[in-house]
């Protein structure tokens, strides 16, 4: 087997496409990662990890990625730093092209994530990871007795702002609209949640605090008026981006853009697997993620082996 052909290549790299290598590997099937610009996704970017089982103090999200990257490579995993551009699901061997590579694999598994948008302010990035968040069941816990605002006005943001208020002293939801897109079901629970208080028409223009969040800057959209908060925490909930613009012409997606996945792992393409947020918008854990690569992990090697006795 040459030195750019795979039995198994995995695009993408945290908790799915970790867990799904060291699966692989340790099955004597030989295994790439092409990890993207940033080895690790969304958990490189979180501080405080503490709802991983095993790690009863808690663990920060660069080091227990580390942990996995150090894991997968003990049992043989080639990981390569480097972003795919375009892939070939159409003809046999699988062909992936990175900016400077191009790697040739049997099957496939994309574990690209998703990517929470963003408000584009140059303050949130300044504040990511110390008081500005995108995962209420991540680091709500966080937040105990503190005034959260959260900003959203669909499902997930009611969700996030219900979830909050079990920490929270009091959570302001900001909505730039005078109604909310969420379910009625969830728009009753928080109309009728005393911790809960809703600010319409209005955006977040600012972040400011001394290295965490104290205050966030809201601005009324029909009046140019602009209020100061006081905030320990400022959850952002306005949805995610699955990372698969460049599967689009080759993979069933979804209106929004997630993989659509057949028999649990399974693509529209033989061969082609998928695991972790790229798919799963509902539960978006690392746990979840790593659990969804270790089932791919699993079909993969039934599949070649299946494959492979066909032949």
């Amino acid at each position: 087997m040459s030195d750019t052909h795979f039995d198994v290549a995995i695009i993408g790299s945290g908790p799915a496409g970790y867990t799904a290598s060291i699966y692989t590997s340790r099955a004597k099937l030989k295994t790439i990662i092409i990890s993207g610009s940033l080895p690790g996704g969304q958990l490189m970017t979180t501080t405080e990890v503490e709802n991983f089982p095993g790690f009863p103090k808690g663990i920060t999200g660069p080091e227990l990625m580390m942990n996995m990257q150090q894991q997968s490579e003990r049992f043989g995993t080639r990981i390569v730093i480097d972003e795919v551009t375009r892939v070939d699901f159409k003809n046999r061997p699988f062909k992936i092209f990175t900016g400077s590579a191009e790697y040739t694999a049997e099957s496939v598994l994309i574990s690209t994530g998703a990517s929470p948008r963003k408000l584009g302010l140059k303050s949130e990035s300044d504040f990511s990871g110390k008081g500005v968040s995108y995962c209420a069941t991540c680091d709500g816990p966080f937040f105990r007795d503190q005034e959260i605002v959260v900003v959203g006005g669909g499902d997930t943001a009611l969700e996030e702002a219900t979830f909050l208020t079990k920490f929270g002293k009091t959570v302001k939801i900001v909505h730039r609209r005078n109604e909310l897109r969420a379910s009625k079901i969830l728009q009753e629970r928080a109309f009728e949640n005393p911790k809960i208080e809703f600010i319409w028409n209005s955006t977040v223009v600012n972040i400011e605090g001394t290295g965490k969040v104290a205050s966030v800057t809201i601005k009324d959209i029909n009046t140019g008026a602009e209020t100061t908060l006081n905030a320990g925490g400022l959850f952002v909930a306005i949805g995610h981006e699955p990372n698969t613009t460049i599967f689009k012409d080759q993979l069933d997606l979804d209106e929004r853009g997630y993989v659509v996945l057949n028999n649990i792992t399974r693509t529209n393409i033989d061969g082609v697997f998928a695991a972790g947020d790229v798919h799963d918008h509902r539960y978006r854990q690392a746990i979840t993620a790593a659990g969804f690569g270790c089932m791919a992990a699993l079909d993969i090697e039934k599949w070649l082996s299946e494959a492979r006795g066909k032949q």
